[in-house]
């Protein structure tokens, strides 16, 4: 079964404008925010969605039903509004001792052990799983995820999907993700072609489609990032 996946990164948060790390925390949309939230729906409004899921967080399940109500306006007019499944298999990667503090002083902590002082230098000099390795052992109680946990969580979201039985092939699937887990993906299965300096805004959509038949490493292909 191979199925249309939208990923959305959420509308823009008070932590997001701060600039601190989030990623299990919750903190409000914005008004711009929602200005995201709504301009996604915009650009999704002629998409017939079979199925919806988020994070359990405020964030992802706001923007969730933010484009669905604007999308009822399009295409789910016809077809009606499917059921928003939140779960926490969806969530950011969990930041720990690290979550609402100052990113720029996080990621310093993280990576001066390794002679880097920012999140660029690590991925730069050591890949995108040591960020999430060395922030796990900077973490005075080490509950920052390693990479390992993190990916074992996220292909469990992917399984999540796969296990609806009522979605058919050639199914539209909208995720609402978040920033870091949208670029993980993309450092993990995207080809050669796109710039990956540039994160993934908030409200943007990420498509890929999803062979559910595959196993999970060779299962996604990215169609478009950042959009």
């Amino acid at each position: 079964m191979l199925l249309h996946l939208h990923l959305v990164r959420h509308g823009q948060t008070m932590f997001n404008r701060y600039n601190r790390l989030q990623g299990w925390s919750n903190s409000p949309l914005t008004s711009q925010g929602m200005q995201d939230a709504r301009r996604a729906g915009e650009k999704l409004a002629d998409v017939s969605f079979a199925a919806a899921y988020c994070s359990d967080t405020t964030r992802a399940e706001i923007t969730a039903r933010t484009i669905l109500s604007v999308n009822l306006a399009g295409a789910g007019a016809a077809n009606g509004q499917p059921e928003v499944h939140a779960d926490m298999h969806f969530r950011e990667q969990c930041y720990g001792y690290f979550e609402g503090q100052d990113m720029a002083a996080s990621w310093w902590a993280a990576g001066a052990p390794h002679g880097v002082g920012t999140y660029n230098a690590i991925v730069e000099r050591y890949g995108l799983s040591a960020s999430r390795d060395f922030l796990h052992e900077a973490d005075p109680f080490h509950d920052a995820e390693s990479d390992a946990e993190y990916w074992r969580r996220i292909e469990g979201g992917f399984a999540v999907i796969a296990a609806n039985g009522r979605l058919t092939d050639g199914d539209d699937v909208l995720v609402i993700s978040h920033g870091n887990t949208l670029l993980s993906l993309m450092h993990r299965y995207a080809p050669d072609g796109y710039d990956l300096s540039e994160r993934p805004r908030n409200g943007s959509v990420t498509t890929l489609e999803f062979d559910t038949a595959q196993q999970i490493g060779q299962a996604l292909t990215v169609v478009g990032y950042n959009e």
